[in-house]
């Protein structure tokens, strides 16, 4: 982690291009703002504020539900469905010793897939179906249209990324096809005045996939650790989404890319709702530094990894439904 005292904001609107001087200071900026703070917000994403303000809304009625009907789509072992608050604990955590489940609950969804969708027949880890609540027109579509938004926008910066280290336009093409990616409509409650140090929204943790875009609500919470062990307020900004580094980009850049410890404490006294999407490689694929990125000066720093066992072993060990039992 670096040293940094605020969120620095990139616009992405020429992300489009491929050459010229648009997408050339989207590269700069992302290598200083990523390269030293790991986060930063993006604007200009070109996707629409409607579609925005329609999944708050959805994450909403889904959360005001009953527990009875949330339930009967409890998590299943495909991680997709109703997470209900306490069944989520970060003992992975290097940051802290957290024996306290995280004080939140959430809807989670993946790409779709049916019998006859080639990672469902090849077996897969967590290739299959969503599930979906009863009653709740509209909420299948919008979710699936933000997915499908989110997903195009982050093949588009893993491409710039791909610039930034050094690499070919095309390094990530196929390590994210297609790619293991998770939108998760999350519910805070505030937290209450006498509850434990240990008590958090979200415990003090690192994203283990490559790219999470955030879209927040204006209640705020989410804080950024720096290097001074300063605790940085990521508050709402209109129109914009917040993006991380993951723990699988930090590796495969050599550790060029920051993956930055975050938090959520929710002292307002008012709901908090976010809608994180995690954008992660493929279960098949092997993650290892690129070969840009090492040298001399920078020797390969971490062997290469099998990511679907990574991820199966963090799911197990965060979240009740996965784990294994003795």
């Amino acid at each position: 982690m670096g040293s940094f005292d605020r969120i620095p904001i990139i616009d992405i609107g020429e992300i489009n291009e491929s050459d010229g001087p648009g997408i050339n200071s989207i590269v700069r900026q992302i290598r200083k703002a990523y390269g030293t703070t790991g986060f930063a917000y993006i604007v200009n994403h070109r996707v629409a504020p409607l579609l925005i303000k329609q999944l708050f809304q959805k994450s909403v009625d889904f959360h005001s539900l009953p527990y009875k009907e949330k339930i009967k789509i409890e998590l299943n072992e495909l991680h997709r469905g109703y997470i209900p608050i306490n069944t989520s604990t970060d003992r992975n955590s290097k940051l802290a010793v957290v024996t306290k489940p995280n004080q939140s609950e959430s809807f989670i969804m993946m790409r779709e897939a049916d019998m006859n969708d080639p990672a469902v027949k090849s077996g897969d880890y967590l290739a299959g179906p969503n599930q979906w609540p009863e009653g709740l027109p509209g909420f299948q579509e919008i979710l699936t249209s933000y997915f499908d938004e989110l997903t195009h926008l982050c093949h588009k910066i893993c491409r710039v990324i791909a610039l930034v280290l050094g690499a070919d336009l095309k390094t990530f093409a196929s390590e994210f096809n297609p790619p293991t990616a998770f939108l998760r409509l999350i519910k805070y409650p505030p937290a209450l005045a006498n509850e434990s140090n240990d008590l958090y929204g979200s415990a003090p943790h690192t994203d283990f996939g490559c790219i999470t875009i955030l879209a927040q609500d204006e209640t705020g919470g989410l804080q950024v650790k720096n290097s001074q062990g300063q605790w940085i307020d990521v508050p709402f900004i209109k129109d914009s989404f917040v993006m991380n580094i993951g723990d699988m980009l930090h590796r495969w850049s050599n550790g060029l890319l920051i993956s930055t410890p975050h938090r959520v404490i929710n002292c307002t006294g008012r709901e908090r709702y976010s809608c994180p999407f995690f954008f992660e490689p493929n279960v098949n694929v092997n993650v290892s530094p690129l070969p840009c990125c090492i040298n001399d000066h920078r020797p390969k720093q971490f062997d290469s990894i099998d990511y679907g066992k990574f991820l199966r072993t963090e799911l197990q060990t965060g979240y009740d439904r996965h784990t294994v039992k003795n």
